[in-house]
């Protein structure tokens, strides 16, 4: 995957995130906080360990091959959405840890 990938995978994330709000201001009269975006998320991170198990026959629940695809996907764009509604660079972020770790890894 490119940079211009991934600048395109941020551009749409931020565009379905701007919806969200747009939905959020027309059901509770105010968007989201950060802290409520980080619990939607920890709870879709939850369930793609559930899903996890449910594919590794661990768990007991029919369907969950594509619920898995589908949060894991969903997990990936709440971190971008995190990482921006924060000022922090998702591309700086990625890949300060990859180097990281690949250097304590040597």
């Amino acid at each position: 995957m490119s940079i211009a990938d991934f600048d395109e995978i941020i551009r749409r994330s931020m565009e379905i995130r701007k919806k969200y709000r747009e939905l959020e201001l027309l059901h509770h009269g105010s968007e989201w906080t950060v802290e409520e975006d980080a619990l939607a998320y920890l709870t879709d991170a939850g369930l793609v360990g559930r899903n996890v198990m449910s594919q590794q026959q661990r768990w007991p629940k029919a369907g969950s091959e594509a619920e898995l695809k589908h949060k894991l996907g969903e997990n990936i764009w709440w971190l971008i959405v995190l990482a921006e509604r924060s000022g922090i660079d998702i591309r700086e972020a990625v890949d300060q840890f990859l180097t990281k770790t690949e250097d304590a890894l040597k």
